[in-house]
């Protein structure tokens, strides 16, 4: 594989006209999720797209805010915007440049993607790096399965294209960054604003475009109907529902406080371990690996590893929340019980939910956690370590286990 960086830049400036609801269809929900997270989400999880920009209306900043929301931070801390223009073409023209204006090399791979295209999966991402490394640019299409008629002005047909040779075309369309940005600068010297796509403005430079295979579930929502269709598969392809346990343990030791679901809590000891101890996020990080069956936090940060000491646990439960969504999950549910006399968790309850749903990219709503004593038996009893259990449901597309 080559070392060409690759950036996606999710084109979401529309209106939606043709989708007749009063807000854009890219922020419509789907699912409990915006259309356009689950765009971004799938360009930040691929493992081989190294940035991503966003191409907005100068009117949506607050909703591209609230779509990054429900995406792990780590995830929508790799996001960048700017505004985009009157049509498509001009996005993606001042998303381009905009790209170029922050040092993206010139023989970078650009991905140009519809953010109304929610179900790009995966695989057809990386289809796309691979077919962009080896022409000018490339596009995913689709053969066309019904008989297409051509009609003449007053409506009576003219005519039946030979389908054999047809094909409908999808997005991420993938070009070089140098040679993208020269089409639409030159487009836009000569006046052209009529290209449906950006593949038309590399041909009508001399450039060879190549095909290659794109996936049905990739489509563009344009109306009602779409809405219904796109709720449809996510109804049906989430029927894998899995949940997993966490258990974990932590002695006190000298300190005072200790680390509880991310929030620093006082506390006359503190909580002994190779990390920050906090053992409700590590519990919960075991719980979202079960998941997914994919080992344990020993397994991904051993204690051997000095790159964790006196780690803030957060990471590892961002690692986790990545890899669920790597493979096309999502968290329904993090559940978490707290077993220790002391400190009192009461107190503390809502920030420790909201620093969970935050690092998780869940509504908090969807976070619940407990506290109890053990009666003053064992050795929380004894008030010489704090415990926790925790529960993590997910749901993944059919296929996806690994």
């Amino acid at each position: 594989m080559s070392d060409l960086s690759v950036v996606a830049l999710i084109v979401a400036a529309g209106r939606g006209a043709r989708m007749g609801a009063p807000t854009p269809k890219q922020f419509l929900d789907l699912g409990g999720r915006m259309v356009l997270s689950r765009a971004i989400a799938a360009f930040a999880s691929h493992p081989l797209v190294d940035r991503l920009m966003v191409v907005i209306h100068g009117d949506d900043a607050g909703r591209l805010a609230d779509a990054l929301a429900q995406l792990p931070p780590e995830m929508a801390a790799r996001v960048t915007s700017c505004t985009g223009g009157d049509s498509r073409q001009q996005s993606v023209h001042r998303g381009l440049e905009a790209l170029a204006g922050t040092g993206v090399a010139g023989n970078a791979l650009v991905l140009i993607h519809d953010a109304a295209r929610p179900f790009v999966g995966e695989s057809l991402i990386t289809r796309a790096i691979a077919a962009g490394r080896a022409a000018d640019g490339a596009i995913p299409v689709l053969p066309v399965v019904d008989t297409v008629a051509e009609v003449a002005a007053d409506g009576a047909l003219a005519g039946n294209p030979d389908r054999a040779r047809l094909r409908t075309v999808q997005t991420p369309q993938v070009f070089r960054l140098d040679a993208i940005v020269t089409a639409h600068r030159a487009a836009a010297e000569a006046g052209r604003s009529d290209f449906t796509d950006d593949a038309g403005l590399i041909r009508w430079r001399g450039g060879k475009v190549a095909t290659f295979a794109g996936c049905p579930e990739a489509f563009k929502l344009t109306t009602p109907e779409d809405v219904a269709r796109a709720d449809g598969l996510i109804g049906a392809a989430r029927t894998d529902i899995r949940t997993a346990t966490g258990y974990d343990v932590h002695a006190f030791g000298p300190g005072d406080h200790i680390m509880l679901g991310g929030v620093r809590i006082a506390h006359d000891r503190g909580g002994v371990g190779h990390s920050d101890a906090d053992v409700l996020l590590h519990a919960l990080t075991d719980a979202l690996l079960g998941c997914i069956a994919d080992g344990d936090i020993g397994v991904h940060f051993p204690p051997s590893d000095m790159r964790w000491k006196g780690a803030a646990s957060r990471v590892f439960l961002a690692e986790a929340v990545r890899r669920v969504t790597a493979l096309g999950g999502e968290i329904r549910h993090l559940d978490g019980s707290i077993v220790a006399e002391a400190p009192k968790v009461g107190p503390h309850r809502e920030a420790i939910r909201a620093t969970i749903a935050d690092i998780a990219g869940i509504d908090i709503g969807r976070v619940g956690l407990k506290a109890t004593t053990s009666e003053k038996l064992g050795f929380t009893g004894r008030r010489e370590g704090i415990a926790a259990l925790a529960t993590a449901t997910i749901a993944l597309p059919k296929g996806r286990l690994p």
